[in-house]
């Protein structure tokens, strides 16, 4: 199992396993994110069993042979909608509330919208627009967090706070991510491409991998140390 994964697998289990620490508050619901997140990544394996000998074999040629639609789908779209919903039930000021829950519904609406109008491209290739407004979504949650964190009392024990964790975490994942997807042109896997820039690609995996690392593992470690809070 790839170390991402594994790490990711880590953090879900710990949820798991902390479920009664956290079903009282809004934290139970990023643990069944963690559990989505797990579950999905391992469906877009699939993509391993597609080979000529493979059981998926008949997904050869197909537009289904790659998993750009599905990681696209549950993560890309899937997950800004998840922390959209998330922070519109942590922040406390009505109009952060109001701003996280809007810039969701657009985003989604702009989302569903670009994929029909790219139906054809959007099972080989990711889209880096989706990956932009995605990112300011997420800057915006994180945002909007820290400055209400910074006019409260919590300020004083934030380091007791998942959710200042779970902020700080998607933060700097977004941060280190966004960039790279201006490059993504190089890691598409249409029909007959054979002129990859196989540097980046690596580069890329690599740069992915530590992030998810560090994510997953401040996840982990969150969960264990922090305490339940009174939402």
């Amino acid at each position: 199992m790839p170390i991402t994964h594994t790490v990711e697998l880590i953090a879900a289990l710990t949820g798991v396993l902390l479920f009664r620490k956290y079903r009282q508050g809004n934290a139970k619901y990023f643990i069944y994110f963690l559990i989505y997140l797990t579950f999905f990544d391992f469906v877009c394996r699939y993509t391993s069993l597609v080979t000529e000998d493979g059981p998926l074999n008949f997904l050869i040629g197909t537009r289904f042979e790659k998993n750009h639609w599905l990681s696209t789908l549950f993560w890309k779209i899937g997950a800004i909608m998840f922390f959209s919903f998330y922070f519109s039930k942590i922040l406390k000021n009505k109009r952060f509330k109001g701003i996280v829950k809007y810039a969701g519904y657009i985003f989604l609406l702009f989302s569903l919208i670009y994929i029909g109008l790219n139906w054809e491209v959007f099972f080989y290739k990711f889209f880096p627009v989706l990956g932009v407004l995605g990112a300011i979504v997420i800057f915006l949650c994180a945002v909007f967090y820290f400055i209400e964190l910074l006019q409260s009392e919590r300020i004083l024990t934030f380091y007791k706070s998942l959710n200042f964790y779970i902020s700080a975490a998607i933060f700097i994942w977004w941060l280190i991510i966004t960039p790279i997807v201006f490059y993504d042109v190089y890691f598409t896997y249409e029909i007959g491409n054979s002129n990859r820039d196989w540097d980046f690609i690596f580069l890329r995996w690599q740069i992915y991998m530590f992030a998810n690392i560090i994510m997953y593992s401040t996840f982990t470690f969150a969960l264990i140390w922090c305490k339940p809070e009174n939402d």
